[in-house]
């Protein structure tokens, strides 16, 4: 425990505030996750059936789920590694980019897919994220001076 420890310590002052920005996402996850889960039992569409032939309004709620989790590997990559340098910034960022995702999902399940476009505030705190990013990798590499 020791050397996890020496880690922790040597993360930046407020990397906490992108920790629990990361720990918020996944309640935004587990939120869109039960409204699938209502969704499935409301429309009668049984496990393992990934989209209804059916049932628009079903494939919607569905698929605003599937989008989030298909981004959600590089919102976690820009977050973690664009705190590590500019922790405030990417932790507001990704605040903003998941609050995107609570309207684009709001967005989608009025049945009406191009309103999904609700959310697209959220492109601004991605391209901060990998504006933060891309910062780290350039410091990294010397790019930039210490």
């Amino acid at each position: 425990m020791g050397n996890l420890s020496k880690i922790v310590d040597a993360l930046p002052d407020h990397y906490g505030c992108v920790i629990f920005t990361g720990v918020a996402s996944t309640f935004v996850n587990m939120w869109m996750g039960i409204n699938v889960a209502k969704a499935r039992k409301q429309y009668e569409i049984p496990y393992p059936t990934m989209y209804s032939s059916d049932n628009k309004m079903f494939n919607c709620i569905q698929r605003a789920h599937q989008n989030t989790l298909e981004n959600y590997p590089q919102f976690l990559m820009l977050l973690f590694i664009g705190g590590l340098q500019y922790p405030r910034t990417s932790a507001c960022a990704g605040t903003l980019y998941q609050l995107s995702r609570i309207f684009f999902a709001k967005g989608y399940y009025t049945g009406e897919p191009e309103k999904r476009r609700w959310g697209s505030f959220g492109y601004i705190g991605l391209i901060t994220m990998l504006g933060c990013t891309v910062g780290v990798a350039l410091r990294q590499l010397r790019v930039f001076p210490h």
